[in-house]
């Protein structure tokens, strides 16, 4: 989508509509634990959610075997095997894919590669596993991750692929979390796997130095809109199952806080400066730390400066 479209009269005054019944609610959201006990969900009867493993995985059945969305941290490994090998597939990944590169989501690829599993990702995502790296929220280095932990298929824009019954889409969304994102789509079971994309209980997450931005997480929520409808259910990276009218509720938030920082960054404000003129009042969702959010927003829109207004160099 080109940036100004984005910053159209006639957008704005919908997205102030839809949001002004809402009020400020700079809250500490629930933290989402990283030591609760692995639990098996059913969304239904070829789908299930597992939790508790550091990050969300969704598991499809396909009698022979197993598909899996994300594989959890790694010392969360075992856990996530012992409740594999209580569903139908056995315990038996025959595909694994990577939403993005975060250690959250790709902890298990090391084990599950060995074991033969194809591991589909985008091929950003790939050479994120492929490279040292810093990490600069937590001031550390990543190393490369083994031979068995890449990715052994990749892919750029789509995809599609029949597992047992179940018709799966997959694609690229741009810069929406990192530069290397992926949505899943179990279009027959209506269930969307989106990762870092969107945010459940969390603050919407903009690893800027991974090439994610504010512009891009609006865009690709458009995106998820239009591939699902009204009953289209939306897993992220963590927290509980969302609903379209959810990840909508974000859109509008994210797109309300996108022109409004494009206008004060065209006047020179700094970050700080755009919290205290209130960017994020009239938001819908709680932030558990809106100066982090509104810090890493910033930072993500330094690299597209060129293409927000005409007038900004």
């Amino acid at each position: 989508m080109n940036r100004r479209l984005l910053l159209n009269g006639a957008m704005a005054g919908v997205i102030g509509a839809s949001l002004g019944r809402f009020a400020l609610a700079a809250r500490a959201a629930p933290p989402i634990s990283l030591s609760m006990p692995a639990v098996t969900t059913r969304l239904n009867d070829k789908l299930s959610l597992i939790t508790g493993v550091g990050g969300n995985v969704v598991a499809l059945d396909a009698g022979d075997g197993l598909l899996l969305v994300d594989g959890g941290a790694s010392q969360h490994t075992e856990a996530l095997m012992a409740q594999l090998r209580a569903l139908q597939g056995g315990g038996r990944v025959q595909t694994l894919f990577n939403t993005h590169w975060h250690l959250e989501q790709t902890g298990s690829n090391e084990a599950f590669g060995r074991a033969g599993a194809t591991i589909i990702a985008h091929e950003k995502t790939k050479l994120w596993l492929g490279t040292d790296h810093y990490v600069p929220a937590e001031d550390r280095y990543d190393k490369a991750r083994p031979k068995e932990a890449m990715p052994t298929q990749t892919f750029y824009t789509t995809g599609q692929i029949i597992v047992g019954a179940e018709h799966i889409e997959y694609g690229y969304l741009l810069e929406a979390h990192t530069d290397g994102d992926t949505y899943v789509f179990f279009r027959d079971s209506n269930v969307i796997a989106v990762g870092g994309a969107v945010a459940s209980a969390d603050d919407p997450e903009l690893d800027w130095y991974a090439g994610g931005w504010l512009g891009g997480r609006v865009d690709s929520l458009a995106l998820l809109l239009k591939l699902g409808n009204a009953d289209t259910r939306f897993v992220a990276a963590s927290g509980p199952v969302l609903t379209r009218a959810q990840v909508q509720a974000e859109y509008e938030t994210l797109l309300l806080i996108f022109n409004r920082m494009v206008d004060m960054i065209r006047k020179g404000f700094t970050t700080q400066d755009m919290f205290g003129a209130g960017v994020l009042e009239g938001s819908a969702r709680p932030w558990s730390d809106p100066q982090k959010f509104l810090h890493d927003a910033h930072k993500s829109i330094w690299a597209h400066h060129n293409t927000l207004s005409p007038d900004i160099v």
